[in-house]
């Protein structure tokens, strides 16, 4: 089953910490998107109830939002406990590291516009990337970050707002 397998392998990008905060989240966040595979209501409203009401405890416990609207690419890995909301719009890519207090999310509440984060993205402390920007690969967003603009490959993000250095210079 296509469910377990995810899970094992979220298990193994905490280095088997079944109890870590982000693991914990990523448990939900699986179950909320394999509900999607059912398309008969009678099967898929009972486990949609059941998601919100994990989805809302796994807020409340850890104080991570990620909806299960979200994709979410393989060996992805929030890092820290608490303060870290995820737009149910963004996108994020594969093997990227989320730490606390980031916020991925609309740049203004009347457009439904979030990022889309690419693969190896590794995101500090207190980042805030708003609107509907792309952040490139193997890019790194400095503690506390504020980007509001597309951040290219290669490239480090820093400061309020955010400044792009090219990682090769």
């Amino acid at each position: 089953m296509k469910l377990f397998k995810a899970l094992k392998e979220d298990l193994n990008t905490y280095d088997g910490n079944r109890w870590a905060p982000g693991y914990r989240v990523m448990r939900v966040y699986r179950f909320g998107r394999w509900r999607y595979k059912f398309n008969n209501p009678i099967i898929r409203k009972p486990l949609s109830l059941l998601y919100r009401i994990l989805h809302r405890r796994i807020i409340s416990i850890t104080g991570i939002e990620l909806p299960s609207e979200v994709p979410v690419g393989d060996g992805t890995r929030i890092d820290h406990h608490s303060d870290i909301i995820i737009s149910g719009y963004a996108k994020i890519g594969k093997r990227c590291i989320l730490r606390s207090g980031v916020t991925i999310g609309l740049k203004n509440v009347e457009h439904h516009l979030a990022p889309t984060i690419g693969d190896d993205v590794d995101i500090g402390c207190g980042a805030k990337i708003l609107g509907n920007i792309t952040i490139g690969n193997n890019v790194k967003i400095g503690a506390n970050a504020v980007v509001l603009q597309d951040v290219p490959d290669n490239c480090l993000a820093v400061g309020i707002p955010a400044k792009i250095i090219n990682k090769n210079e």
